[in-house]
Formats: structure tokens, C-alpha cells, sequence
């Protein structure tokens, strides 16, 4: 049961992000001075694969997995409804924060000396690995978006 918890956090992490992408990519794309979406679409592509890894692994587990990620989600929304007012570096600032905050959760997970196999398995080669990875190309956009 505890395992399964754990998955659950994740994968409501997970489908946050990729709600958050959504809404991202959505609104790089009514305004054009925001410039260009193409840097965020494989990390958004990437969220989606984390979501489908992670339900599997909670079916597997016994679980039913979240469809949707609840009050994260409506954060998101409401972040993002305003950086429209704000530009570009406030979107990307955003997908910056929630990037890092699901690290120090995958890395939390990590420590665990419980975690079955099956999970750490997917979280330490794969999905963190692509966490930082998210971390990094937003921070070169941010930091070329600030200069």
C-alpha cells in the first residue's frame, strides 16, 4: 500500500505537468509574442510517457489510476491564466518551478529503502534523468528569453 501512495503522488505530479504543458503550449500559440513552442513540446511528449509508465505500473500494483491531477492542476491554471499579462519569462518560470518541485520529489521517492524494485527501477534510470533533463533546456530558454 505504501508503494502504491507513493506511485499515486507521482502520477498526480505528472499529470499536473502535463496539464501544465498543455496550457503552456496552448497559450504560446494564440500569441505569437511569446514566441515559440517547439522547445517544450518534447518535454510535454515526455510528461505524457511518465503519466502512461506510471499508470501502468499502478495497475500493476493493484491501483487505479488518477486520470486527472486534482488541485495541482487548478494551481496551474490559474498561474498561467495570468502569464499572458506577464510574457513569456513567467510561463517559463512556471514550468521551471513545477520541473524542479517534481525532482525533489523523485529524488525523496529515492530514498525510500522500501520502494519495490519495479518503482525505483522507473523512477532513477528513466524518469529523473528526464527531470533534470526539463530543468536545464527551460533554464537555457529562460535564460535566453531574460537576456
Amino acid at each position: 500500500m505504501h508503494n502504491l501512495k507513493t506511485i499515486e503522488k507521482l502520477l498526480k505530479n505528472e499529470l499536473s505537468a502535463t496539464e501544465t504543458y498543455q496550457q503552456a503550449l496552448d497559450k504560446f500559440r494564440e500569441d505569437v509574442e511569446l514566441g515559440d513552442s517547439e522547445h517544450l513540446m518534447p518535454i510535454y511528449e515526455q510528461h505524457k510517457e511518465a503519466v502512461a509508465s506510471l499508470q501502468s505500473l499502478t495497475s500493476r500494483l493493484g491501483g487505479t489510476p488518477a486520470e486527472t491531477s486534482g488541485v495541482w492542476g487548478t494551481w496551474a491554471k490559474i498561474i498561467l491564466g495570468g502569464a499572458n499579462m506577464i510574457g513569456k519569462e513567467a510561463v517559463l518560470k512556471t514550468l521551471l518551478e513545477g520541473e524542479k518541485s517534481g525532482l525533489a520529489d523523485y529524488q525523496e521517492v529515492l530514498q525510500d529503502t522500501e520502494l519495490l524494485p519495479d518503482i525505483r527501477s522507473l523512477v532513477e534510470p528513466k524518469l529523473l534523468s528526464a527531470q533534470q533533463a526539463h530543468i536545464d533546456t527551460l533554464a537555457r530558454l529562460l535564460d535566453a528569453a531574460t537576456a
